[in-house]
């Protein structure tokens, strides 16, 4: 573990490849979390967007980590995408009831949102209508985070808002998005105690040279560099980091996230 407020993995534990490039030779699938929880410290729950996981399921992921670890997990896209956070009570209290059977180890909850043409939203303030109170509703005892893909939306209006509930605007690496020093210009996008880290990458260009994540395929090590630099000035600031790499980023997340460690120590 490290000893500053930095929790760094993956998302999620598995994927096609790693049961030779990654876990040992023969490992069961039912050992591939304790394995994964031996290297990094957290990480981040894709299947969550798909469907809310059964109270079995969750127990058995608090039972197989040690102590200190850190599981964030993505809203239901039920939540996000289909009612985008309208009416939607019901589905929140039921993936928080099973989720809290984590206990300490549930970290963040990202509200990941797609991105909406103008037909959806007009802009930033026709969606802050709908976020604002959806914000409000949400109990004050989880850590929030909510991900927003108009890069035009991106400003010091939208910030304010999530400032003002105490809920983390997470920062992505991603094609069609803003670097990370582009978008610390466009206002402070700290908004919360902890910051929410998405590497991912260009998934169509990245599966058009491979569907097996066993190696990397794109050198990432400059974009790191940029990384590295803007989280040690959040570091100062003592704001909690969460951070996850995609397979899509570079090819092998776990590779990436070596890296990533080695650029931090340089």
């Amino acid at each position: 573990m490290n000893a500053w407020p930095l929790y760094l993995g993956t998302s999620s534990w598995t994927a096609v490849g790693w049961e030779t490039a990654f876990y040992p030779p023969h490992t069961k699938e039912a050992d591939f979390l304790p394995f994964y929880a031996t290297r990094f410290n957290s990480v981040e729950i894709d299947s969550t967007f798909y469907r809310i996981p059964t109270a079995k399921t969750v127990q058995q992921w608090r039972e197989r980590t040690p102590e200190g670890f850190v599981f964030a997990a993505k809203l239901p896209q039920t939540i996000t995408h289909e009612k985008v956070l309208v009416d939607a009570e019901g589905d929140l209290k039921a993936f928080l009831g099973v989720m809290d059977i984590l206990g300490p180890k549930l970290g963040p909850l990202l509200i990941q949102m797609p991105y909406f043409n103008k037909q959806k939203f007009s802009g930033v303030d026709s969606f802050l209508q709908v976020l604002e109170p959806f914000l409000g509703s949400l109990p004050k005892r989880y850590q929030w985070a909510v991900e927003v893909r108009n890069r035009h939306w991106l400003s010091e209006k939208l910030f304010s808002v999530l400032r003002n509930h105490g809920v983390a605007s997470t920062l992505i690496d991603h094609p069609w998005m803003p670097r990370p020093n582009e978008v610390f210009q466009l206002g402070d996008p700290i908004t919360a105690g902890y910051t929410y880290v998405r590497w991912l990458g260009d998934r169509k260009g990245i599966e058009k040279r491979t569907l097996v994540w066993d190696r990397t395929i794109v050198d990432r090590t400059e974009e790191l560099r940029e990384w590295v630099r803007i989280l040690k000035q959040l570091q100062k600031r003592n704001i909690r980091i969460y951070g996850f790499i995609n397979n899509h980023y570079a090819g092998f997340a776990p590779e990436t996230v070596r890296l990533f460690n080695e650029l931090w120590a340089e």
